[in-house]
């Protein structure tokens, strides 16, 4: 009977079948592995330079920056602890143990499979790596449910560092507990939920059961998902007497996909909880954080009457902090860099989502964001561009970050109403320049500008983004020169001003 290491209690009955060693596949190397006639030719794909066959494992090509993130944080935990063990608890094709291996040096995985049909495209693509054998294993492959693989982990006192749960739907939530049992302290356990609809507020029944948590419909429902996946855990592993907090949360629009990279320690919930209910305002537009104590008290300052505060919608239980952590993220972008996996030649989708990472890890951003349509459908404007209201919002003191889960959307600590009015002057000063058929103004000349300059200094301080806008409407700009006050354009008649 072989077992996992040779350091635990003793062998477990969950392992007789699995753990049986098959004849040691005729693939020694990826080189021949491509000519192997156990895998299927057109399945062969390359992932950051490795070479896999997927069979007919469920894969998806638009999953590889979460394996992307995964690999990162194995490795930085490598280099961090001088050591390694991973568990890939649903590994499908393989390739995530493949490249934990490769990329990570991880030191030992376990690669675990529900489906044994998987088996042997399982163990073509890991032959690329040497197994080893006894103390310098290097990998194993078994074919138990998820759960059972993790209970018996933690039945033989085998702990491991880096825990990968890629599980679909709301599943994650069933295997969270054992996930924390088997996990060393300090380790690592990268979670996945794909229930759009349990974070969208179309299922709160069923996202109470799964996550301990009811969703109504917010605008910021992908954030959601996030949240509630991270409270679920939060309270798992509270249970347990240990404390989660995540090192980053990646939302994907395929699938749709959310992913989790939780710290487990030892310890109690702090004070500061970060674990309560959201409450958005449908009349305002404003969300704000309840405590539980403040149940039973919510009300919306825009709410007068009993009758406005049907307005209010409340989610919760669910993690209410900061999705990041801006020094863990810089230390992901370092190695990415390290690795040439960013720059000019490497394309620029992680490096554009972990620096919006970095940003959205602005301690003084709260959970949500706010989606510019809606700025704009209740300032009843045409809608801003991101630069340029977060541009103002920077130059009024507010915080402010683009978002990675919504495109057109921001992270700011400006209220609603603040949005709405910035939105309306920067409509109000662009509306004012448009309507001007010949303009001649400089600040050379103020008794030209004694009328329009306000108009002007709020037209330079919008910066070249604002004269894009002039140029797609109509309007031709020749030079924008902030620092000598000049701005010089040609409007759609024709005629030429300078102000």
């Amino acid at each position: 009977m072989l077992s996992l290491n040779p350091k635990t209690l003793s062998p477990s009955p969950f392992y007789l079948r699995s753990f049986l060693i098959p004849p040691k596949p005729s693939i020694s190397s990826p080189s021949l592995c491509v000519n192997s006639t156990t895998c299927c030719q057109l399945n062969q794909i390359t992932e950051r330079g490795i070479l896999f066959d997927t069979g007919d494992t469920f894969f998806r090509h638009e999953s590889a920056t979460g394996r992307d993130l995964g690999v990162l944080s194995a490795a930085l935990y490598k280099q961090s602890k001088g050591q390694l063990r991973v568990l890939d608890a649903m590994c499908g094709c393989g390739i995530r143990s493949l490249r934990y291996l490769v990329e990570s040096k991880a030191d030992f995985v376990l690669a675990n499979d529900a489906n044994e049909s998987h088996r042997r495209v399982i163990l073509d693509n890991l032959a690329q790596v040497e197994r080893l054998e006894g103390e310098k294993k290097r990998w194993v492959v078994t074919h138990c449910e998820a759960n059972r693989i993790l209970t018996d982990c933690y039945l033989q006192r085998d702990y491991f560092d880096y825990i990968d749960l890629d599980s679909f739907g709301s599943d994650s939530s069933f295997f969270l507990r054992a996930a924390f049992s088997s996990l060393k302290l300090d380790g690592l356990v990268y979670v996945t939920s794909t229930d759009g609809y349990s974070s969208g507020g179309h299922r709160p029944f069923h996202s109470l059961s799964a996550f301990g948590a009811y969703v109504r419909p917010m605008p910021y429902a992908n954030e959601l998902g996030l949240r509630i996946l991270i409270g679920g855990a939060v309270r798992e592993a509270s249970v347990l007497g240990y404390r989660v907090t995540p090192l980053f949360s990646y939302y994907s629009y395929h699938g749709p996909v959310f992913r989790v990279l939780l710290r487990m320690n030892r310890g109690k919930l702090p004070e500061k909880r970060d674990y309560g209910f959201i409450c958005y305002c449908n009349r305002c537009g404003n969300s704000q954080a309840v405590s539980w104590d403040e149940l039973g008290q919510i009300r919306c300052p825009c709410n007068n009457s009993t009758k406005d505060a049907a307005s209010l919608v409340v989610s919760g239980p669910l993690w209410t902090g900061p999705l990041h952590s801006g020094a863990y993220i810089m230390e992901m972008l370092n190695l990415a860099e390290q690795w040439g996996w960013v720059g000019k030649d490497a394309g620029t989708g992680l490096e554009k989502l972990l620096k919006r990472m970095l940003e959205e890890s602005d301690p003084r951003l709260p959970f949500g964001y706010i989606k510019l349509d809606e700025v704009a459908s209740r300032a009843q404007t045409n809608t801003p561009s991101i630069s340029t209201i977060m541009s103002s919002l920077h130059k009024e003191g507010y915080a402010a970050s683009r978002s990675h889960i919504a495109h057109n959307a921001i992270k700011t600590d400006c209220p609603m109403a603040g949005c709405i009015r910035i939105a309306k002057k920067i409509h109000g000063c662009y509306t004012h320049l448009k309507k001007k058929s010949t303009l001649q103004l400089s600040f050379e000349q103020p008794d030209i500008c004694s009328q329009m300059d306000r108009v002007v200094l709020a037209c330079l301080s919008l910066g070249t983004d604002f004269a894009t806008r002039l140029v797609r409407d109509g309007i031709r700009v020749y030079t924008s020169n902030a620092e000598l006050g000049v701005l010089e354009f040609e409007l759609a008649t024709n005629h030429t001003g300078i102000c």
